[in-house]
């Protein structure tokens, strides 16, 4: 059944002085009027790598349920576009759903539902700015799908994501957010006359396995964009993506 109310209370944000308090399970579970059963399950979506390096007591973190809910999306999503595109073709409907479902909409997702609030993090990653990173953020509301699929059952989880596909599905029709960026800028750059955009790693940084990577894209001898991501491959997008912002061809 819908979960009437919890788009309006996700919208309204808490003013915060001082240090940031970080929001309990519990207080998140009212904001969002989302009737978890079992807090504990939430609890450990908002558990942080981080957090259970330095409180050794806790017995897991995101990761598994990261895994889960990222299952989970791909194919709600999937038959969400089945039903509500019946236009468009198959590669049309795979662009929309990579578009819907890459980290930097997910991670706009958690930010519409002021995740970030109540992620437990380590004190280091939290002082680093960890509450705002995509990565974490993409993880964070994974995490939170594959807990709500687990607590609740499937027709939960469609309440709470679909109100958030609409909206962004029409922005990435209207600003073709499904076209990979790299590939348009190549096809504008080459249309204009100048040379394939060259990618460069400039700079790499963190431990193996949460490494960030600084990307550039270089057009004409001038560095036009630049992306910071945890793999080269995002990170080159994003440099991609803010060439074409910088060119007068993106949002």
């Amino acid at each position: 059944m819908p979960l009437p109310g919890f788009w309006e209370n996700a919208k309204l944000k808490k003013a915060i002085q001082g240090e940031p308090k970080v929001e309990s399970p519990e207080d998140l579970a009212r904001r969002l009027n989302i009737p978890f059963s079992n807090l504990a399950i939430l609890r450990r979506a908002l558990t942080h790598r981080s957090f259970l390096n330095e409180n050794p007591d806790m017995l897991e973190d995101n990761e598994r349920l990261e895994f889960l809910g990222d299952a989970v999306l791909d194919f709600l999503v999937g038959a969400w576009l089945y039903n509500n595109f019946p236009e468009l073709a198959e590669g049309d409907l795979t662009r929309m759903r990579s578009a819907l479902v890459r980290t930097e909409q997910l991670a706009e997702f958690a930010r519409v539902l002021d995740l970030g609030s109540a992620l437990k993090l380590g004190r280091g990653e939290g002082l680093g700015g960890g509450r705002d990173r995509q990565i974490l953020l993409c993880g964070a509301f994974e995490a939170l799908v594959g807990a709500l699929y687990l607590d609740r059952g499937f027709h939960i989880v469609q309440d709470f994501i679909e109100p958030l596909l609409e909206p962004a599905a029409r922005q990435v029709i209207e600003k073709h957010k499904d076209r990979d960026p790299k590939s348009q800028l190549q096809e504008i750059v080459q249309s204009q006359g100048h040379s394939t955009p060259q990618y460069r790693v400039v700079a790499a940084s963190g431990p193996d396995h949460e490494k960030s990577f600084e990307v550039e894209v270089v057009i004409g001898g001038k560095v036009l964009g630049f992306g910071q991501a945890h793999s080269k491959r995002s990170a080159s997008k994003l440099a991609a993506q803010q060439a074409l912002e910088n060119m007068g061809f993106g949002v």
